[in-house]
């Protein structure tokens, strides 16, 4: 009998050893993720992503969104560290704003790994997962170089531009990457600003709304484009600003023969635009695989949960004001409406019912 129990407590103790160590490395684990809004498309998917991944991990997952509050994302960022997560990973909404919570996470030995926006002004994030920014903007310049042929010497054309947050580290990044691209076209004539309004702190859209870039276009049109004067072009940073600049040009009689829309862009694939994109009213946008920068995201909790160092492929690039963030740049490409098929429906990223 004595045997018996003594061998019923010993295959007790290896279940519950089991238990706690054997059903995946992040099974006793609490990773916190921080994302801004439930308001965009794209942040619900980056959010769920992640989570998914995670939790196929083995970890436990707290997810929060933010609503845009900056004080609600500290408050929910303090809970996690109380809550006990090994790991942080987070999408500011103001990149400056959690120096103090992150001195918290710190002082708790919290790992933290900015997602997509970087962290800006303090040493307390290890790391950053994103895409290559810079080549985003770089993809929306070349795709309107291209279809007004500027390689070619054609133009003058006529082009407003407009830029994302400007609390948002991205949002230099794209307009810089669009502007290495468009600058030259500007200096030589073959581009004209109507508008005058090149100076991304003039068109810059706070918090990305589709509102104000839809009442901003309003603007630029009723000063500049009076009696038939043409818009050829766009620069949109992303989606969200491209579906208030349709809707503004909607409203101002484009989309007919006489007065087709012009060459607008984006980011981010968002539903509603690939739909836009469609039916010609948008002309691209760069796609950026949130799957792709989840998978990532997953490799980088994984290494640094077993005291490794984290997957990067960038050391000198993001600087936060304190320190250059090791990073992982993640490709991105630009889908319109000749390969979005190819992108987006065979890749099983949506099905064909979700941009009907």
């Amino acid at each position: 009998m004595k045997r018996k129990l003594s061998l019923f407590l010993v295959l007790a103790l290896l279940v519950g050893m089991f238990a706690l160590t054997g059903c995946g490395q992040g099974s006793s684990k609490l990773i916190g993720v921080a994302m801004p809004t439930q308001s965009l498309q794209r942040w619900n998917q980056d959010g769920a992503n992640v989570k998914k991944m995670l939790e196929e991990k083995g970890y436990q997952v707290d997810l929060q969104y933010a609503n845009n509050d900056v004080n609600l994302q500290i408050q929910q960022i303090e809970n996690m560290i109380t809550k006990g997560c090994k790991v942080l990973v987070i999408a500011a909404i103001d990149g400056s704003s959690l120096t103090d919570v992150l001195k918290k996470a710190a002082d708790a030995k919290v790992k933290v790994i900015a997602y997509d926006r970087l962290i800006m002004q303090t040493p307390n994030v290890d790391y950053y997962a994103t895409f290559d920014n810079f080549k985003v903007g770089v993809l929306q310049g070349t795709y309107i170089e291209e279809a007004l042929g500027l390689k070619e010497g054609k133009g003058p054309y006529n082009i407003e531009l407009f830029a994302g947050s400007p609390d948002d580290n991205n949002a230099y990044f794209f307009n810089d990457g669009a502007m290495s691209i468009l600058q030259k076209y500007i200096d030589n004539g073959q581009l004209v600003v109507p508008s005058g309004q090149t100076e991304f702190n003039k068109i810059a859209i706070q918090a990305w709304e589709s509102a104000k870039a839809q009442a901003r276009m309003d603007n630029l049109i009723t000063a500049n484009y009076a009696g038939g004067k043409k818009l050829d072009a766009v620069l949109s940073p992303n989606d969200s600003l491209a579906i208030g600049i349709v809707a503004s040009l909607q409203n101002n009689g484009y989309g007919t023969p006489d007065k087709p829309f012009p060459i607008l862009t984006g980011q981010d694939c968002d539903k509603a635009n690939v739909k836009a994109i469609i039916e010609g009213k948008q002309s691209m946008s760069v796609f950026k695989d949130t799957r792709t920068l989840a998978a990532k995201v997953v490799e980088m909790v994984d290494a640094l949960l077993q005291g490794k160092e984290a997957p990067v492929n960038d050391t000198t690039t993001y600087n936060n004001g304190v320190k250059v963030v090791p990073s992982y740049l993640c490709e991105p490409v630009f889908a319109d409406k000749n390969n979005y098929k190819q992108l987006l429906i065979d890749s099983g990223y949506y099905t064909e019912d979700d941009i009907k």
